[in-house]
């Protein structure tokens, strides 16, 4: 019988593993891949449809699509997960398996926020970032702000990333002069372990009018007010407010027992991402490994579990240890695109390095994302 490797989650982790696993084995491994989702979208993509860049039809990239050797695709509904016996109940079912990891990835938690879900809006789901494409046109003016509300959230430069590119929403439509824009973020620059990315973005921030309020998160809104509360008290006025919710580990994989609370990330080996539980690993946004919540990380730690999977399903060499390296894009407005290399595992602290925008990093993103697609769902995939 072929090895039963079941992965829970198909984003950036679950399909670079499979795609992994798939390529080495083929029909003689036996993949379950399950996402309750129908399709993969790019974090990056909700912002190009939240400020009208790109359609919503157009960054779909439909789960159906996934046809690999030796891998099935199953939309449904982790309902519990027994990692000491390594067994996944679904609606779909019940699956045992040799090897599983779970990718699930972190769960938003609006609803953590008072007044949140009734006076603002969050642009980090899905859906919350496709419905501001038909409510920013309809913002004529005022206090905007970009806020954070919880310390562990994913993709650290998207807040500022939303901040800039809110300020070319605006002026392009003649409004920026009567608006206020300010960011709210728990840190004390906007991306601490490269403080040149750092700096190129308060530059930025300086040049557009851009307020960067440090160390703070949004604890509340009050909606009757039209104020956000910090968590040092203060109060900031808004007439729009971009939330990022609080994040939390998913219900059930807290029941699950592999995360101790909601708030406490699946502990894992730094090096190798297993958990406590034999044959049972935790990639991507779900672990506690000590990298950003960010696509490029869970494809990088997911390398490391299919190199893993692969010595043990071969009597080989284990792979070197993860070092937690990855590349983020980061979008400035007026069509600049720089980037932050960052490693966060290999010494004993974290380091960056910037690059300057260029129209050569506008490509690279975009040869980012398509080769991504071609490499998961099939070069014919659009």
């Amino acid at each position: 019988m072929p090895t039963r490797v079941v992965v829970l989650g198909a984003g950036f982790g679950g399909l670079e593993l499979t795609t992994i696993l798939s390529q080495e084995f083929g029909k003689d491994i036996d993949v379950v891949l399950i996402d309750k989702g129908d399709a993969f979208i790019f974090g990056f993509s909700k912002l190009d449809v939240m400020f009208g860049r790109q359609m919503p039809d157009a960054v779909r990239h439909p789960y159906r699509d996934v046809l690999k050797p030796g891998v099935r695709f199953l939309q449904t509904t982790v309902r519990s997960i027994d990692p000491a016996v390594r067994r996944t109940v679904t609606d779909a079912g019940t699956f045992d398996a040799d090897l599983l990891v779970v990718a699930l990835g972190a769960d938003l938690d609006p609803a953590a926020t008072p007044g949140l879900t009734e006076g603002g809006q969050e642009f980090y789901s899905v859906a919350g970032a496709f419905a501001l494409r038909e409510q920013l046109p309809k913002f004529e003016g005022g206090p905007a702000i970009v806020g954070v509300c919880g310390k562990s959230f994913k993709c650290p430069p998207a807040p500022s990333e939303t901040a800039l590119l809110l300020h070319d929403f605006l002026a392009d439509r003649g409004r920026r002069e009567a608006s206020t824009i300010s960011l709210v973020m728990p840190f004390g620059t906007p991306i601490p372990p490269s403080p040149d990315t750092s700096q190129a973005i308060l530059k930025a921030f300086a040049e557009r009018g851009i307020t960067f309020v440090k160390d703070q998160l949004v604890k509340a809104l009050d909606p009757a007010r039209k104020v956000a509360v910090l968590s040092d008290g203060r109060e900031m006025p808004y007439a729009l407010f971009l939330g990022i919710p609080v994040h939390r580990v998913p219900p059930v994989v807290v029941e699950s027992g592999l995360a101790a609370h909601p708030h406490d990330w699946v502990p894992v080996n730094k090096q190798t991402l297993a958990t406590k539980f034999p044959g049972v690993y935790a990639v991507g946004d779900v672990n506690g490994v000590g990298t950003p919540k960010a696509g490029v990380f869970a494809e990088g730690s997911a390398k490391i579990v299919g190199a893993a999977i692969i010595a043990q399903i071969r009597n080989g060499t284990p792979p070197e240890p993860y070092k937690g390296q990855g590349s983020c894009y980061v979008e400035f407005g007026h069509n600049q695109v720089g980037r932050v290399d960052v490693d966060f595992l290999s010494g004993p602290k974290p380091t960056g390095t910037f690059q300057e925008p260029s129209a050569a990093l506008v490509a690279e993103k975009a040869h980012f994302g398509k080769s991504r697609v071609a490499r998961w769902f099939g070069p014919a995939h659009p």
